[in-house]
C-alpha cells in the first residue's frame, strides 16, 4: 500500500463543508451583538437538552466549569469526599479539588476501562457527597449498577460525559441518568465548539437555578447577587456554532461507529492488539478508538515515523500525578487503570476518515508490532 499521512484528528476537513453556514452564524451573532449569553445560548440549551433527553441544559464557559459548578450546586465543599476514577483527564479531579473536597479514586473495569461498580460500595464513607463516573472514549459507565449503589446511600451521581455526546445505555442518552451530566465542547470532541465551551444537563429545576446563578456571578436576577459565583457564561458565537453542528452530530457519530467496525474487522486476526470492547446495552460513539498493545510508546513512535499520528489517553493516571501526590497513592494502588495508562494507544478517529486511511493505519500498526 502506498505511503500516506494520516492525522490523528482533522478539524479542517470537518469544517470546510460548513464554511458558508459558519460564516452566516458569525454574521447573525455580530448583527445582534449577542456575544455573551443571550438568544443563541438559550437556543442551544433548548436543543441540547432535547438531544440528551433532559428537561434542562445550561451552557457554561471554559475549563472545569461544568463539573465544578455542578458539585458546588450540590453542596460539595471542604471536608467532603467525591468518588471518581483515576484514568481520566485531570479536570475531573480538579473540579472536586476546587470545591475544597477530596477525590477518592476507585479502579476501573478491565473490559470497558470505566468505573468498576464493585469498588464503589467499599469506597463510600460518611463524608461521600457525590459519585462521578467518567464515560470514557465515548462509552458510558455501568450506570445501572452505580445508580443502584448511590440510591442505597442517598448519594447523587454526576456523569462526566465530556467524551460521550450521544452515547446511550439501554436507550437512555449520556447526561440523562444522573442528577446531572457534564459535557465539554472542546474543538476535538464529537460535538466541538470554536474554542472553550461546556454544558450541564439535568432534570432538576432547582439545580438548574443554582447553576444559572453561579455561572453569572451569583446573580438570581440582574444586580441581585444571592451567592458568590463565577463568570462562566457561554459565548454567543460558541452557541451558534454548536447549534449548527448539533444537527449533524447523529450522522457524525454513525460514521464513527462505522469506522470502528472497519477497525474491528481489520484487527480481528491480530494477536498483538486488544480492541475496544462495547458493553452489551451500550451505544458507543467512539470519541476515541483506543487499542491495547505492548511496547505502546515504541509503537507510537514507529507509527509516527511512517506517517500515522496516534495519541495516548492518558499516559499518567491522576493518582500518580505530582499534583495529587498528597493523597498518598503509589504505583499499584489501581492496577487496571495503570495498565490502561501503559497499554492504550488511540488510533486516528474522526467522521471524515476514508477507508483507505483506516486500511493504511491498520497495515502500519501491524508492521510496527512486528518490527
Amino acid at each position: 500500500m502506498a505511503a500516506m499521512q494520516v492525522p490523528f484528528l482533522d478539524l479542517r476537513v470537518q469544517h470546510e463543508p460548513l464554511m458558508t453556514e459558519l460564516v452566516d452564524a458569525f454574521r447573525q451573532v455580530t448583527e445582534t451583538s449577542a456575544f455573551a449569553g443571550g438568544p443563541f445560548v438559550a437556543r442551544f440549551e433548548t436543543e441540547f437538552a432535547a438531544f440528551c433527553g433532559t428537561r434542562h441544559a445550561l451552557g457554561v464557559g471554559s475549563g472545569t466549569d461544568a463539573l465544578w459548578l455542578t458539585l458546588l450546586s450540590l453542596g460539595v465543599g471542604p471536608g467532603d469526599e467525591v468518588i471518581t476514577v483515576p484514568n481520566s483527564f485531570m479536570a475531573t479531579a480538579e473540579a472536586i479539588s476546587l470545591c475544597g473536597a477530596r477525590p477518592v479514586f476507585v479502579d476501573v473495569d478491565a473490559r470497558s476501562c470505566t468505573m468498576d461498580p464493585a469498588q464503589v460500595e467499599a469506597a463510600i464513607t460518611l463524608r461521600t457527597r457525590a459519585i462521578v463516573p467518567v464515560h470514557l472514549f465515548g462509552q458510558m459507565a455501568d450506570m445501572e449498577a452505580i445508580l443502584g449503589i448511590a440510591r442505597r446511600h442517598g448519594t447523587p451521581v454526576v456523569e462526566d460525559a465530556c467524551q460521550a455526546h450521544g452515547a446511550e445505555q439501554n436507550g437512555r442518552r449520556a447526561g440523562s441518568l444522573g442528577v446531572a451530566g457534564c459535557f465539554s465542547f472542546y474543538p476535538g470532541k464529537n460535538l466541538g465548539a470554536f474554542g472553550e465551551a461546556r454544558a450541564v444537563t439535568t432534570d432538576e429545576r432547582e439545580l438548574r437555578s443554582r447553576l444559572q446563578a453561579l455561572r453569572d456571578h451569583g446573580q438570581a436576577g440582574k444586580n441581585q447577587h444571592s451567592t458568590i459565583g463565577w463568570n462562566a457564561r457561554m459565548d454567543g458565537i460558541q452557541a451558534a456554532v454548536l447549534s449548527l453542528k448539533l444537527r449533524r452530530l447523529a450522522a457524525a457519530n454513525a460514521a464513527r461507529r462505522a469506522h470502528a467496525q472497519v477497525y474491528d474487522q481489520l484487527l480481528a486476526d491480530e494477536p498483538g492488539v486488544i480492541r475496544p470492547a462495547v458493553v452489551p446495552g451500550n451505544t458507543h460513539v467512539y470519541h476515541i478508538y483506543a487499542v491495547r498493545v505492548q511496547d505502546r510508546d515504541g509503537v507510537l513512535e514507529r507509527m509516527a515515523a511512517r506517517g500515522v499520528s496516534c495519541a495516548i489517553h492518558y499516559p499518567v493516571p491522576i493518582h500518580l500525578q505530582k499534583a495529587y501526590r498528597f493523597l498518598g497513592c503509589r504505583p499499584g494502588c489501581f492496577p487496571v487503570a495503570e495498565r490502561c495508562a501503559r497499554e492504550l494507544l488511540s488510533l486516528p478517529m474522526y467522521p471524515e476518515l476514508q477507508p483507505e486511511q483506516i486500511e493504511f493505519v491498520v497495515t502500519t500498526l501491524k508492521d510496527c508490532l512486528r518490527n
